[in-house]
């Protein structure tokens, strides 16, 4: 099952990237729309991991208190 889970999200991912390229090239307004939706959630992937890292190195650095 999680197999099945992880294809339909890899198949998302592929699905998503050739929008952008499609898009690039001048595609449908329904491929800009995915294009747009996809590089938002990339966006949104890239600065959670920032500040993910970010509350992880202000934990480590503790000074002595």
């Amino acid at each position: 099952m999680i197999v099945l889970v992880l294809l339909g999200l890899l198949a998302l991912v592929v699905g998503g990237c050739a929008c952008v390229v499609w898009a690039q090239r001048g595609g449908p307004r329904w491929a800009r729309v995915v294009a747009a939706a996809t590089l938002g959630a990339g966006e949104l992937l890239r600065a959670s991991g920032k500040n993910r890292r970010r509350g992880l190195n202000e934990s480590d650095g503790g000074g002595g208190e």
